[in-house]
């Protein structure tokens, strides 16, 4: 079964720098798009990024576009998300998501506060 583990997330300042990291397992990784989700309170879960099976293509939220990277090492079945120049709305619970699934992980708390 499709197994999702996701890390990476803490607590940061406004302004700075988080490196998530999800590790797949149980399908083939390479031949499927990824995507991070996110969910804050009282929110519904929205997507952030997306990566293409190979990660030559790539897609962000406008409210991210320029601050985040999406990113994937298919020998490692792991997808990344760098994020930069954080800031307090970015405070979420993050997942990852496997292309035509309906499957996530636990989740990572990222919490940007001063």
């Amino acid at each position: 079964q499709v197994q999702l583990v996701e890390s990476g997330g803490g607590l940061v300042q406004p302004g700075g720098s988080l490196r998530l990291s999800c590790t797949a397992s149980g399908f083939t990784f390479s031949a499927r798009s990824m995507s991070w989700y996110r969910q804050a309170p009282g929110k519904e879960r929205e997507l952030v990024a997306r990566i293409s099976s190979a990660g030559s293509r790539t897609n962000y939220a406008d409210s991210v576009k320029g601050r985040f990277t999406i990113s994937r090492d298919n020998a490692k079945n792991t997808v990344f998300l760098q994020m930069n120049s954080l800031k307090p709305e970015d405070t979420a619970v993050y997942y990852c998501n496997p292309g035509g699934t309906n499957s996530y992980g636990q989740g990572t708390q990222v919490t940007v506060s001063s």
